[in-house]
């Protein structure tokens, strides 16, 4: 795992969208990238909107969404398939029939769930996905507890993601649903890079439970630390619970030319 501090948020940004960039212009062909929604890696989306505004090319790009609320009806301005739309995916011209994301509004969620397992799985690996990371330590919507092994299915949030996310909801935690679908731990460990971007002091704890903590259920943020490819990226407020973070500071000023994340 890399492990990449960088002074602000805006930085943080600006790395996540130099791996996403890399990766689309180093495909030969079509490339598959994971998107993740939320606060955390809104920065290197309005990075990667700029750079498609001076050039950068989607064509080619299939993006695949980590999860989504059930029971919210299509076209709800908080389902994650709406957000990626409206934070991303329209600036980048990116055809709709090639973004994909749980149908959180079928009328059986699991089954749901493993027709969404079947589309991610039958595509190309994923080249590069996004991650953010829950204060709890959950990755995509795979809360404390979740075997390191998941695949994509229906999960029920705790009752503090619920209250973490009643932002997006006016405030109103009883608006956020209960219930979501979520890629799995091993699908997500599946895709071929793994960037996870956290920022503020409120992660920090999270964020030294995945890259420092012992791998287990309690953070599933920490099945990072068994996948080959990891790029980790956080400013210093996000930081400040690391032992090494002198150490990545470290290596990030003495990486070797032309070495890439």
């Amino acid at each position: 795992m890399e492990v990449v501090v960088l002074p602000t948020p805006e930085d943080c940004g600006r790395v996540v969208a130099d791996v996403v960039t890399a990766a689309v212009e180093g495909a030969p062909g079509e490339v598959i990238i994971g998107l993740a929604t939320g606060s955390s890696p809104l920065l290197a989306y309005r990075e990667l909107v700029a750079r498609h505004a001076a050039g950068l090319r989607f064509d080619a790009v299939t993006a695949v969404l980590l999860d989504e609320y059930v029971g919210l009806p299509a076209g709800h301005p908080e389902s994650y398939r709406e957000v990626i739309r409206r934070e991303l995916t329209d600036a980048l011209g990116m055809d709709p029939a090639r973004v994909h994301g749980p149908d959180g509004s079928a009328a059986d969620p699991l089954q749901a769930a493993g027709d969404y397992e079947a589309l991610v799985t039958g595509l190309r690996p994923v080249a590069v996905q996004v991650l953010g990371i829950g204060a709890n330590g959950h990755v995509g919507f795979n809360e404390p507890g979740s075997s390191l092994a998941s695949r994509t299915r229906v999960k029920t949030l705790t009752e503090q993601t619920r209250r973490d996310n009643a932002r997006f909801f006016g405030g109103d935690v009883d608006a956020v649903p209960r219930h979501v679908l979520t890629q799995g731990l091993g699908t997500i460990s599946a895709a071929e890079h793994l960037v996870l971007v956290a920022t503020g002091e409120a992660k920090a704890a999270a964020v030294a439970g995945a890259a420092e903590g012992p791998v287990t259920t309690s953070c599933p943020g920490s099945v990072l630390q068994l996948h080959p490819h990891v790029t980790l990226v956080v400013d210093e407020a996000a930081a400040g619970r690391l032992q090494r973070a002198d150490y990545a500071r470290y290596v990030l000023t003495h990486k070797l030319v032309g070495q890439g994340w």
